[in-house]
C-alpha cells in the first residue's frame, strides 16, 4: 500500500488523499482549497495524478475542502463511484451546486473588469454528472470491497451529519496493511450528533489537526456568552450579525434560538433571518436523518416535533427576501453566509453594519488565514468589502466553543478510543496547529509522527498476521 498527499498537506484546506492498494488507485476525498486568492487558485493546479486512473472516491463529508474539486475530477475524466454515507450524498449535491453558482458569478464579475478571464473551474452540468457517480450509499460500519483484497469500512466522525472516518484495509496471503484516515472529527459536549466512533486497531492513521493546538471554551459557557451578547446588543438597538456555515453550525444554532424561544428570551418585535438558500435546504436535509442525532434533538424529531423552525424566524429564500431585510427595523439575529466571510449574503450585511458601533458580529466557527472573517477575528481596523476601504466599528466577538471540529482533547480522546498505531500522519491543519498537536501525542503514547508535505508519497509496509 501507498498513500500520497494532493492537499490539506501543511494546510487546512483542499483534503484529497491517494491510496494505491490492491493494483489500483483510490481517493480520499477530493476538497477544494479555500481561503488566500493564491491558495485559491491551487484549485485550477494539476491534480498531481491522472484522473483517469483512479478507481473509486470515498468522501469523508459535505464540506466544500472536502468535496469541492470532485466535479473537476468528473470533468478531467474520472468514472468511478463516489463511495459515501446517504446524508454526505444528499448534503454534498447541495454544497457542489451552490459552489458551482459561485464559481460562474465570480467569473461573471471578473470579465466585467478585466480581460482574459479563465472560465469556471467547473460548471451546473459537471455537477450533475458528478451526483451520478453517487451509486453507492454505505452505512456506518458496512464492509465495502474497493478490489481484491482491498475492503473499506466508514465510521462515525461525529463531525458534521453523515461525516465518516474511512479505514482502508489491504490483505495479501498472510499480510495486511490498515489506514484509517479520520475525516474531520467532531467536538465533545455538544448534545448535537452522536460522538465519534472509530475502529480499535489501525497500523497507520492520518490525521486532522485544525484545532491540535489548543481547546475550546465549553460548550455552556460559549451558550450563555452568546446569550449575553445578544440581549446587550439588543438592549443598544443594534442587530446581531452571525457568519455561519449552511452545514451543521447553521442547524446547530436554530435549535439553540429556538429553545430560548420557548423560554421568552427575546423581546417583542425581534427577529431571526436565515438568509442563506444553502443552509435552508441543508435544513431539509438534516430532518430526514433523525437517527444520526444525539439526545433532546433525536427525541423531538422521532416525535415529529420540528427543531429547526418557530414562528420567529424568517427563512430569506430568494434575493427579494435578502434584501427586505434592510426594512426591518426591529431588533434582529441575521446568519448568513459564508462561514468566513469569502463571499455570500452576509458581506451585504456588513456592509451595511460595519460602521455600526451598536451592532455586534459573533464568529462562531474556524476563520481560516487569508480570509475577510480572521482579518476581523484578528482586530483588523479597517478591512476591504467590495473593493471599498471601510472603518470598522463594529462589535466583535469570537465564541469558539461552537466549533464543529475536535480541539486538542477531543483529539487526544479519540486516539486513546484505539491502539498505539505503527505510524500518525497529520494533516489540515496550519504548522502551529500540528506542531502543538505533534508535541502532545506522546501522552497517548503515539511516538511515531510526521507531518507530511504537499505531493509526497510513502509506502506503507505490511504486517504479518
Amino acid at each position: 500500500m501507498r498513500v500520497s498527499f494532493h492537499g490539506a498537506a501543511r494546510c487546512v484546506t483542499g483534503s484529497c488523499h491517494l491510496v494505491e492498494a490492491g493494483g489500483r488507485k483510490f481517493l480520499v476525498d477530493c476538497g477544494m482549497f479555500q481561503g488566500r486568492d493564491d491558495m485559491a487558485q491551487e484549485n485550477r493546479h494539476p491534480l498531481g495524478f491522472d484522473p483517469r486512473e483512479i478507481s473509486a472516491v470515498l468522501l469523508t463529508h459535505a464540506h466544500l475542502d472536502h468535496c469541492g474539486r470532485l466535479p473537476l475530477l468528473v470533468k478531467e475524466g474520472f468514472n468511478g463511484p463516489v463511495i459515501a454515507t446517504p446524508a454526505t450524498r444528499d448534503l454534498t449535491s447541495i454544497v457542489l451546486m451552490d459552489a458551482a453558482h459561485i464559481l460562474q458569478e465570480h467569473s461573471e464579475h471578473q470579465e466585467r473588469h478585466q480581460e482574459h478571464v479563465p472560465p469556471p473551474l467547473y460548471s451546473l452540468v459537471d455537477v450533475f454528472d458528478t451526483m451520478r457517480c453517487f451509486q453507492k450509499a454505505v452505512r456506518y460500519g458496512e464492509k465495502i470491497s474497493l478490489a481484491p483484497g482491498v475492503e473499506a469500512v466508514f465510521r462515525d466522525a461525529g463531525h458534521i451529519l453523515g461525516s465518516a472516518s474511512v479505514q482502508i484495509t489491504e490483505t495479501a496471503g498472510n499480510a495486511r496493511t490498515r489506514i484509517l484516515f479520520s475525516g474531520d472529527l467532531g467536538s465533545s459536549g455538544r448534545s448535537f450528533l452522536r460522538p465519534s466512533d472509530p475502529p480499535a486497531d489501525s497500523d497507520v492513521v492520518v490525521m486532522e489537526t485544525t484545532y491540535g493546538d489548543r481547546n475550546h471554551r465549553s460548550y455552556a459557557d460559549s451558550t450563555a456568552e452568546l446569550r449575553s451578547l445578544v440581549a446587550e446588543t439588543f438592549g443598544r438597538g443594534g442587530n446581531v450579525l452571525i457568519p455561519t456555515f449552511a452545514l451543521e453550525r447553521t442547524q446547530e444554532l436554530l435549535f439553540l434560538f429556538r429553545k430560548w424561544d420557548l423560554e421568552g428570551f427575546f423581546p417583542e418585535g425581534s427577529r431571526i433571518f436565515l438568509d442563506s438558500p444553502m443552509a435552508i435546504r441543508s435544513t431539509d436535509v438534516f430532518e430526514r436523518y433523525a437517527e444520526a442525532f444525539d439526545g433532546e434533538i433525536q427525541d423531538l424529531l422521532s416525535r415529529h416535533v420540528d427543531p429547526f423552525h418557530f414562528d420567529r424566524l424568517t427563512l430569506a429564500r430568494s434575493s427579494d427576501d435578502s434584501r427586505r431585510i434592510n426594512e426591518f427595523r426591529g431588533p434582529a439575529i441575521i446568519l448568513a453566509g459564508s462561514g468566513m466571510l469569502s463571499g455570500g449574503r452576509m458581506m451585504y450585511h456588513i456592509e451595511r453594519e460595519i460602521g455600526n458601533a451598536r451592532s455586534s458580529l459573533v464568529f462562531v466557527g474556524y476563520q481560516g488565514e487569508g480570509t475577510l472573517g480572521r482579518e476581523l477575528v484578528d482586530g483588523a481596523q479597517t478591512v476591504k468589502i467590495f473593493g471599498q476601504e471601510r472603518e470598522v466599528h463594529v462589535n466583535r466577538a469570537m465564541i469558539n466553543g461552537f466549533s464543529a471540529h475536535a480541539d486538542q482533547k477531543d483529539l487526544l480522546d479519540w486516539c486513546r478510543k484505539m491502539a498505539v498505531p505503527e505510524l500518525a500522519l497529520l494533516v489540515h491543519g496550519e504548522e502551529r496547529s500540528m506542531e502543538g498537536f505533534r508535541k502532545v501525542l506522546p501522552q497517548v503514547g503515539w511516538s511515531h509522527v510526521t507531518m507530511p508535505e504537499m505531493g509526497e508519497s510513502l509506502f506503507l509496509p505490511p504486517r504479518t498476521l
